[in-house]
């Protein structure tokens, strides 16, 4: 499985990133990749900018029918997103809103599903 990661800085969780890759057992990739992908890690905080914007971006890589992993500082820390602004964003995007877990201390995944394309 082929996952690009986006959006990493100095504050995200460097053991949520090694489980990730010790699941898929390989590195994640970039946006420089250059290939399709299965799944896509999106690293997002309230001051990144547009959230539409940032979830456009991710899906230029995505394979069709592949998963987007949303995460952000949970409620309460800085930068927070609001729940509600991504239950917003994400239709807009073209995408399906699915589940939320805490995945760490500080951050917190929600699942987003890119619709399947037609082959």
């Amino acid at each position: 499985m082929v996952v690009q990661e986006l959006g990493w800085d100095q504050d995200t969780d460097d053991q949520l990133r090694i489980a990730i890759e010790d699941a898929i057992d390989g590195d994640m990739v970039d946006s420089d990749y250059g290939n399709v992908v299965e799944a896509v890690v999106l690293w997002w905080r309230d001051d990144d900018g547009d959230l539409v914007d940032g979830l456009f971006d991710s899906i230029t890589d995505l394979v069709g029918g592949g998963v987007i992993w949303l995460l952000t500082p949970k409620v309460g820390r800085p930068n927070a997103v609001d729940p509600a602004d991504i239950a917003e964003a994400a239709p807009i995007a073209g995408l399906a809103l699915t589940t939320t877990a805490a995945v760490s201390n500080d951050w917190v995944a929600t699942k987003l599903i890119a619709p399947k394309t037609v082959g």
